[in-house]
């Protein structure tokens, strides 16, 4: 009778599961992007705000930023002409946060 209980998660993964979760590790094994999320956990900030405390230029980081909004890791909202970034994703938060914590853990 036990070996008929399928594990919750024992199916085959979905191309599209398989493209999302990859492109997250792809958006996470980047330094620049990781440097970027590490800020948002801070609170939002704007472009410039997040060129000027990471000594990026506002070009690199709106390319990262553009990249990371298109996996939904994070959002902005407009104020007049600046746009404000913040985290939208916790699970992925959460795992950077605990990944982070994993490597000062010497």
């Amino acid at each position: 009778m036990e070996k008929d209980k399928q594990q919750p998660n024992a199916k085959e993964l979905d191309e599209e599961t398989l493209f999302i979760v990859s492109q997250t590790f792809k958006a996470l094994s980047d330094p620049t992007r990781i440097r970027i999320l590490h800020l948002l956990f801070q609170g939002e900030h704007s472009v410039n705000e997040i060129a000027e405390k990471l000594s990026l230029l506002q070009s690199t980081v709106s390319h990262q930023l553009r990249f990371l909004k298109n996996l939904r890791l994070v959002k902005f909202r407009r104020e007049g002409t600046t746009l404000f970034y913040s985290c939208d994703d916790e699970h992925v938060m959460d795992l950077l946060k605990q990944t982070i914590e994993h490597a000062n853990h010497h």
